[in-house]
């Protein structure tokens, strides 16, 4: 099979731009490698394709679970598996993009997982136990102890996604990863930029749309652009606490972002021409033509 074309990059780097201009000129379909974008409902704080977008090229693993279901990365690392699979088989190219570098590397990599999605209850364990349990994978966890709820949800999360395989760096398909980056300076305006223009788009209507769902969703309550806002549907915030605080938690995340791409990945990186992007496309549209001839 052809190279799967793997775009990854912090937010506002131009991802899926990039990802739609790659799957005309090389016939692909695109697999969504971003975790919040998997859920109906999270349009704007997750910055997925809009459906105009979307209709530039097939996407997959976007909008397929309501917010209040579960979905780990054993459950990705299946359904992005089956969609190569499915895309190969009609000779298309895979593109896969998006930010979540655990998602895309479980999907692509040898990794191995104990269980699927078993929800235990751990009705045998006090909170302590289940703490201690924790500590085991994240020995800086911040739960506090009397918040069973969330105790229980978190170990169940760490052990669906538990490798039992010491080959997780062994890769089960042939790739070329491409990061896209820029000056550290100019993707914080970028991130800054794309906040505001969330909150001009609608992205408070979107979250009162999504009130009552804060109780029980998970993503709701742990991904950025939308956790924010609990403290703003309490009546505890202000919006501009809010956008700032969405800010300093992307700006935070596009530096783990690099850290994890930059050690987990053999990433052939692309310094972006926002001014210009058209070249910076045709740059690794020849890059990827002239490695394929070799």
């Amino acid at each position: 099979m052809k190279p799967i074309i793997v775009i990854i990059g912090p937010t506002g780097v131009g991802k899926t731009k990039l990802s739609i201009e790659l799957a005309k000129k090389l016939d692909g379909e695109i697999i969504n490698g971003d975790s919040v974008a998997i859920y109906k409902k999270l349009n704007i704080g997750s910055a997925k394709p809009t459906p105009e977008e979307q209709k530039e090229a097939p996407h997959h693993l976007i909008d397929i679970k309501d917010p209040i279901e579960e979905y780990s990365v054993y459950d990705y690392q299946q359904d992005a598996r089956k969609k190569i699979e499915e895309i190969t088989q009609k000779g298309k190219r895979v593109i896969i993009v998006g930010g979540t570098g655990l998602y895309i590397k479980a999907a692509l990599y040898n990794y191995i997982f104990t269980t699927g999605t078993t929800n235990n209850d751990y009705e045998d364990l006090t909170n302590e136990a289940i703490l201690n349990k924790i500590k085991e994978y994240d020995k800086d966890t911040k739960i506090h102890l009397n918040n069973r709820k969330r105790l229980v949800r978190t170990l169940n999360k760490y052990e669906n996604q538990e490798e039992i395989t010491n080959e997780k760096d062994k890769c089960l398909y042939p790739l070329y990863i491409i990061g896209l980056t820029a000056p550290r300076d100019i993707i914080y305006d970028r991130i800054n930029k794309r906040v505001d223009k969330m909150i001009e788009e609608g992205l408070v209507d979107e979250i009162l749309s999504l009130k009552e769902l804060y109780q029980s969703s998970r993503v709701l309550n742990t991904a950025i652009g939308y956790k924010e806002f609990k403290g703003y549907l309490e009546d505890k915030k202000s919006i501009e606490q809010v956008k700032e605080e969405i800010k300093l938690n992307s700006r935070h995340y596009a530096k783990r972002q690099y850290t994890f791409f930059n050690h987990q990945f053999n990433t052939n990186w692309y310094n972006v021409n926002f001014n210009n992007f058209e070249e910076t496309i045709n740059e690794i549209y020849s890059d990827i033509i002239k490695k394929e001839a070799n």
